[in-house]
């Protein structure tokens, strides 16, 4: 058995069928995975950075908008100061020139007053006062301020050594003259006393009205009281003043052949007081303005109001009445005459010693003294 196993044909060996080689496909497959991979990986982190620049970008454009607001802004700004300082510069340019002028202006004022004399600085204090008298006329309407500024001038003229002030003294004395022949006013006087009668007023009682029993009216008790007392209080007095007491009351006689006066309330009462007050504090006004005028109109009314609505017998009516009366003959406003005169030849005696031309005044003088004699 062995030996018939042994001579049998060798068995030939069966090839075994050859496998596939799959590890470079795989091998592909993964490089290709890892190039995806790492290409998304790739185009993740391009995005990224893409985003991340479009943010910086937005980002720096919205910087770039708020610098140029704030560079405009500071623009406007700076051209705003710059142009507040170009005009500060020409106030400063014009402050210096006028102050370069009002410097020229004192040192020629200097140098003319280097070369001035003691007359030339009376002449100028002549001047001075001059023009004070003028003022207190002309504003002010005080007669006595202006006659003694004319006094001083006219003094310190004649103190004066120059020859060419002969004109000016001469009006001068014109001048004097014509200002003591005006009555002086004393507004201060007139004026409180207005304000005497304003406080006397405020004083008048709803008595001092005009009523039933003042004069004017037939029935009261005021005559029979008085015959009783001047006469003896007599039984047959006695009965009588009773009697027309009694009748006077019941029965009130009106005398028909005086104007009829109208009676007033308490309310209407204050009314003639306030309107009384305020007529007299128009006085007061027009003697301070001298308005003749208007002085002699307010007074007028006062007048008128007072006999109107107030007892002429009572006291203080009667002496406001008296006041008021004597208040009306005053002239508030007297015609005053021109001195300005004697100034402007003063002014000219000036100007020709100071252009060193001081024979216009003598020639004047000469002419003057001429045509005096």
């Amino acid at each position: 058995m062995t030996e018939t196993t042994d001579q049998l044909p060798a068995p030939i060996p069966r090839e075994q069928p050859s496998r596939q080689k799959l590890w470079p496909l795989w091998l592909l497959a993964i490089v290709a995975l890892v190039v995806a991979i790492a290409l998304a990986l790739w185009s993740w982190q391009q995005w990224q950075a893409h985003q991340a620049t479009l943010q910086t970008l937005e980002s720096l454009q919205q910087a770039t908008r708020q610098l140029e607001d704030l560079y405009g802004d500071r623009g406007s700004q700076q051209a705003q100061r710059l142009q507040s300082l170009e005009e500060k510069l020409a106030a400063q340019r014009e402050l210096i020139a006028t102050q370069q002028r009002q410097i020229d202006h004192n040192a020629r004022e200097l140098l003319e007053a280097g070369n001035r004399t003691r007359t030339d600085w009376l002449l100028a204090e002549a001047e001075y006062l001059l023009r004070i008298a003028n003022q207190r006329l002309q504003i002010e309407k005080d007669i006595g301020g202006a006659i003694s500024a004319l006094q001083a001038a006219d003094e310190v003229l004649n103190e004066s050594d120059d020859i060419g002030v002969y004109p000016v003294r001469q009006q001068l004395a014109r001048e004097l003259l014509a200002l003591r022949g005006i009555e002086n006013v004393d507004r201060t006087g007139l004026y409180l006393t207005l304000e005497a009668g304003i406080d006397s007023v405020n004083q008048l009682t709803d008595q001092a009205l005009i009523h039933e029993s003042a004069p004017g009216f037939v029935g009261g008790d005021g005559g029979a009281t008085l015959d009783a007392t001047e006469g003896g209080p007599s039984l047959l007095a006695q009965a009588w003043n009773q009697f027309t007491d009694t009748l006077g009351q019941v029965v009130v006689v009106r005398r028909l052949d005086e104007p009829v006066k109208p009676l007033l309330s308490p309310d209407q009462s204050a009314y003639a007081r306030l309107n009384l007050q305020l007529m007299l504090e128009e006085a007061e006004m027009a003697v301070l303005r001298g308005n003749q005028a208007l002085y002699e109109r307010a007074l007028a009314k006062a007048r008128t109001a007072v006999s109107d609505w107030y007892n002429p017998e009572n006291p203080r009516v009667k002496a406001l009445s008296d006041t008021l009366s004597e208040l009306a003959t005053r002239n508030v406003d007297p015609e005053l005459p021109d001195i300005s005169k004697s100034l402007d030849l003063l002014k000219q005696r000036l100007a020709g010693r100071l252009d060193g031309n001081g024979s216009d005044g003598e020639e004047t003088s000469s002419d003057a003294g001429g045509k005096e004699s």
